[in-house]
């Protein structure tokens, strides 16, 4: 039996805030807490705090949106009730092919969330890298190099009216 946790111990296992946790709640990204009592604090299980971290990670690796995140956790949700399917027997041919099939179109959906994030990733990564090297060549360009004192400064002043995207 897993032992009840409180709203505060869950935040604190989890790394997040109560504030948090009562808004993936609120929008369905976590089940609400067990049913308690008017009056008494809400408790959870290990498993809850599994999925919140698992959540937290995710959003944080992948930088989605809630609403991704959402989109995320539903798809992996129906899977998983679709391998619960597949595991109690079905035996009709044309179940089994709709149940793999189902899988991989969600499964497609989740590769697309996560392809997406990559490239845009890989962007920005192209883009710092371009950044990078333009900077280099103006620095370069502002070493004295035996250059008479007056031109070394020359490109200073370039870079400081330059475009700002230069940085």
């Amino acid at each position: 039996m897993s032992r009840e946790l409180r709203i505060g111990d869950v935040a604190r296992l989890a790394g997040t805030t109560p504030r948090t946790i009562r808004y993936y709640e609120e929008i369905g990204l976590l089940p609400g807490s067990r049913e308690r009592p008017a009056g008494t604090h809400r408790t959870y299980g290990e498993e809850d705090v599994e999925r919140l971290v698992d959540l937290l990670r995710l959003k944080d690796l992948l930088g989605l949106s809630l609403e991704e995140l959402k989109e995320l956790v539903e798809a992996e949700s129906a899977r998983a009730e679709l391998r619960r399917e597949w595991h109690g027997g079905v035996e009709d041919p044309v179940r089994r092919r709709q149940i793999l099939e189902q899988s991989l179109a969600y499964i497609a959906r989740q590769l697309e969330l996560v392809r997406r994030r990559r490239e845009e990733i890989v962007k920005l990564e192209a883009e710092l890298v371009a950044k990078r090297r333009r900077i280099r060549r103006l620095l370069r360009e502002t070493e004295p190099d035996g250059a008479p004192a007056g031109e070394a400064e020359a490109p200073l002043r370039t870079l400081e009216r330059g475009p700002s995207r230069a940085f």
